[in-house]
């Protein structure tokens, strides 16, 4: 089992690195505004069309755009959900969403979460998951690529005031990446057997006689960019335990690296244009290190299992419990941690049927600010705003100006990455304590005990560190719970670009320094140890606490 597992993780990560580097190329051009060989000219005209001027922004321009066409995406979303029993390509006739569920699905999606207090196969209808989820899926993944894309610039640029401009960038990114490889991902889904069709649901008779209806609709195309962009919403209620969303083992190897694909993509391009390649893979081989322990441990605590089984007669202590046959127990812990490292809420297992240690691993990975990969762009610049606060401290430590890239680390760019990192475990702590001390929140437990409290903390980080996944065992959708995670899934998101943003602006009117004034050493094992534990000081700001938040919560008989 052990050789069985280290092949996995390895044959997964080869893989990846060797798809990735190529596409870090592509993106590395995008970054540095070269025009694609043979769009040039077609991009000039879609600029004249659409009407976008191609000058370049400051980064308080840059950043408003981003806001306003994410703001728009929700208002928008928000109509088509609460009216969508009125409208086409409806064919069960599906009635519009509350008001409480529409607000949570459309900051979820606009977000990046996918957070789901709904069944996609009894409460959307083909309208809603086509112009609506899978739109926003595009345009999410596409926003987090556009600030990565901005704080690039602003290391890799000097002495000006410009990041770029955001339509251009969102244009891009969207038509030259997220589309194209959608297209081929969801044409391999499509061979594989998930379905992609229009058609109402098919009536049929199961093996013991009972009339049930099939569920049809555009799954393959929603499945594509939903893994590709990591947002992890499921066309179905069983996500990509579905087989008609995850139907072999060749998919659920693609779904996998598409997650990661795009975010490991950007290290390379990130080393590409700041003019130094050991830049781009200190990082990644720092996300690849925490991923394989993370790996390690959960998939040794499935197959360790509870030895109590053994005690009560079982064949076995192997914990299969709600996981598929089909992946297996080391396939569905890769799946698990590959998920919520990056800001991917799909699952192919229920993280609430794993090991205490197991299910701990997932939940430490959210709170850590999804930096192990990563979300497409969000992962990246989580990890630099790291890389800035280990970069502070050592220089502090030895007495030299802290520098990174030959930008001077001065103390807006520390304010702004404080307020940055402490965003999400403030949300997690103040959520979780809210949940804990009203009945609304209480309510919505179907758990007693630790249990249903590590519940209540896995969705609150689930939606403020914006992945999307569930222990489940929660009821969420009412409006106590839709209301506060909406609440948590938008200032998880943009209350943590709107400072990246502003360090990019700071950024990138410095001059690159001199190598000769003291850079501080940013590659090797030494920066790489810097980077692990500035992380694991992260995530005790929210995971100690909140565990804190147990003890006191049965003290007051709150369960």
């Amino acid at each position: 089992m052990a050789a069985q597992g280290f092949l996995l993780i390895a044959g997964f990560l080869l893989v990846l690195f060797i798809l990735s580097r190529p596409l870090g190329t592509l993106l590395a051009r995008m970054i540095n505004d070269t025009p694609l060989p043979g769009v040039a000219g077609m991009e000039r005209g879609l600029w004249r069309l659409l009407g976008i001027r191609p000058q370049e922004m400051g980064w308080c321009q840059y950043l408003m755009a981003l806001l306003l066409l994410n703001i728009f995406g929700l208002v928008v979303l928000f109509i088509l959900l609460m009216c969508q029993g009125a409208l086409p390509l409806n064919p069960q006739h599906l009635p519009g969403l509350s008001w409480h569920l529409a607000l949570n699905t459309a900051v979820s999606f606009v977000s990046n979460t996918n957070w789901q207090s709904y069944a996609g196969e009894t409460t959307m209808s083909y309208l809603s998951q086509m112009a609506g989820l899978t739109v926003q899926n595009f345009l999410s993944a596409a926003t987090g690529i556009a600030v990565i894309f901005a704080l690039t610039r602003a290391f890799a640029r000097h002495s000006v005031t410009t990041l770029g401009n955001a339509w251009v960038d969102i244009t891009r990114i969207t038509l030259w990446v997220l589309l194209p490889l959608s297209l081929l991902i969801a044409l391999f889904f499509i061979q594989q057997g998930a379905l992609q069709n229009v058609l109402p649901y098919q009536p049929f008779t199961s093996l013991e006689g009972a009339k049930q209806l099939l569920p049809m609709g555009p799954v393959a195309s929603q499945e594509a960019i939903k893994m590709l962009g990591t947002n992890g919403g499921g066309f179905f209620n069983a996500n990509s335990s579905h087989p008609f969303e995850n139907p072999t083992a060749l998919t659920n190897a693609v779904q996998m690296l598409a997650i990661f694909l795009i975010p490991a993509a950007l290290c390379f391009a990130f080393g590409d244009v700041v003019g130094d390649r050991r830049q781009g893979h200190t990082l990644l081989w720092a996300m690849s290190i925490i991923f394989v322990v993370a790996v390690a441990v959960v998939m040794w605590a499935e197959t360790q299992g509870n030895p109590h089984l053994m005690a009560l007669g079982a064949d076995s202590n192997i914990n299969m419990e709600g996981k598929e046959s089909r992946f297996g127990i080391l396939a569905s812990s890769l799946f698990a941690v590959v998920t919520t490292a990056a800001s991917c809420g799909a699952v192919n297992a229920m993280h609430d049927s794993f090991t205490a240690l197991g299910g701990m691993v997932p939940m430490w990975l959210m709170q850590i600010g999804e930096v192990v990969f990563g979300g497409v762009g969000s992962g990246l610049y989580g990890m630099l705003l790291f890389v800035l606060l280990a970069v502070f401290i050592a220089g502090l430590m030895i007495g030299r100006t802290p520098e990174y890239l030959g930008k001077k680390i001065d103390v807006r760019e520390m304010k702004m990455t404080a307020l940055a990192i402490l965003v999400t475990p403030t949300l997690v702590l103040i959520g979780t304590a809210l949940a804990m001390m009203t009945d609304a929140g209480r309510s919505g437990m179907l758990n007693p005990g630790t249990h249903g409290f590590s519940e209540v903390l896995y969705a609150v980080s689930s939606a403020a560190n914006n992945n999307g996944s569930a222990f489940a065992g929660l009821s969420a959708n009412t409006p106590f719970w839709n209301c506060l995670l909406a609440f948590c899934m938008f200032f998880g998101r943009f209350a943590v670009i709107v400072p990246v943003m502003a360090i990019a602006g700071s950024l990138v009117t410095k001059k690159i320094q001199p190598a000769s004034t003291g850079t501080l050493p940013t590659h090797g094992a030494l920066f790489v140890g810097l980077l692990i534990g500035t992380v694991l000081l992260v995530a005790a700001l929210t995971f100690i606490p909140a565990l804190a938040l147990g003890p006191v919560a049965e003290h007051l008989s709150l369960f």
